[in-house]
């Protein structure tokens, strides 16, 4: 059973958000802000902002960015993040006063600027029909036909699809199932490509939300990461550890760790045995090939008509 949070250890989801889309969008151009000020002068509200150093979203951008949100033309965009709070009138409200402030405090156009309320749990339909949301062609992506609200996308994390760009988000889902889909979905990915930073949130929220860990009574990204490296110093160790040998199946230690990790373990010769002639040149230039080959290894095999040609031809160039 999870132990009940007090207000003097009350998560901020918000910022835990931001520390995984930090680590993860960085990398690609994307400023991310947590407790952004809407206004030149505080206060500051508890909304992240993703912010594209460029013109417009590239391609690369928006491989990482979930549904609804990678769809935005506006180059600044905000998140209102609900985790343990209902999508209600109240956070509606919240979510426009902030739209409105932070466009009128930055001075910038109603083009540049966006703003989505994201939700963790899945909101009643009467609260949807109230507002005026319905679903879009995007799963766990709503608009509203409400004049007031029509520019507030709503996205519904449980409803969201499976695809790799929405998993990173879709780790703070409130459904269990969602959540090891999610957390499936990016350990199939591995984490080759991406900074230790971001595996290791992810695997501290992994263990948080009982995905193969115990619960912490404080949640920070910096204990992220802490619990993050924790988890992978038991992985690493659990090929000589009878205990986790009976928890986990090799299967599932091969996909934590990653192929680089596997493959640093084993010799040159070792990683080759069992790859067919042909799979293991396969990449090479044919100079990279043919090097440390003495000149009449080179030549064996082929027919002396073919030597005889190829001598022909280098003599014209020479005399060229």
């Amino acid at each position: 059973m999870q132990k009940k949070q007090s207000k003097s250890t009350k998560i901020r989801w918000h910022q835990l958000l931001g520390s995984l889309l930090k680590e993860l969008l960085t990398p690609i151009d994307i400023t991310v802000l947590t407790d952004v000020p809407v206004l030149s002068e505080p206060p500051e509200a508890d909304i992240l902002l993703l912010k594209t150093n460029h013109n417009k979203w590239t391609q690369e951008q928006k491989a990482r960015l979930p549904d609804g949100i990678r769809d935005s033309h506006a180059i600044h965009i905000l998140l209102e993040f609900k985790y343990s709070e209902s999508v209600n009138k109240k956070a509606f409200q919240q979510t426009l006063s902030y739209d409105y402030f932070y466009q009128v405090g930055q001075k910038m156009k109603t083009h540049e600027v966006q703003t989505f309320l994201i939700s963790s749990k899945t909101p009643m339909k009467t609260t949807l029909q109230e507002f005026a949301y319905s679903m879009t062609d995007m799963p766990g992506v709503y608009m509203s036909k409400n004049p007031i609200l029509n520019t507030i996308p709503l996205i519904l994390l449980n409803e969201l699809s499976n695809e790799p760009h929405n998993a990173w988000i879709k780790c703070f889902a409130s459904q269990i199932k969602e959540k090891k889909a999610a957390f499936n979905t990016l350990n199939r990915m591995g984490f080759s490509l991406f900074n230790n930073d971001l595996k290791w949130i992810v695997k501290g929220l992994m263990h948080y939300f009982k995905i193969g860990g115990k619960n912490m009574e404080e949640l920070t990204p910096e204990r992220l990461i802490e619990y993050g490296k924790e988890w992978d110093n038991m992985i690493l160790s659990a090929f000589d550890s009878d205990i986790i040998r009976s928890k986990f199946s090799l299967k599932y230690l091969l996909k934590e760790l990653g192929p680089k990790e596997i493959l640093k373990e084993f010799a040159p010769e070792e990683r080759l045995e069992g790859l067919a002639p042909k799979e293991r040149l396969k990449g090479l230039a044919p100079k990279e090939r043919l090097e440390g080959l003495a000149p009449e290894e080179r030549l064996e095999g082929l027919a002396p008509e073919d030597i005889e040609k190829y001598l022909k031809k280098l003599k014209k160039k020479q005399v060229k």
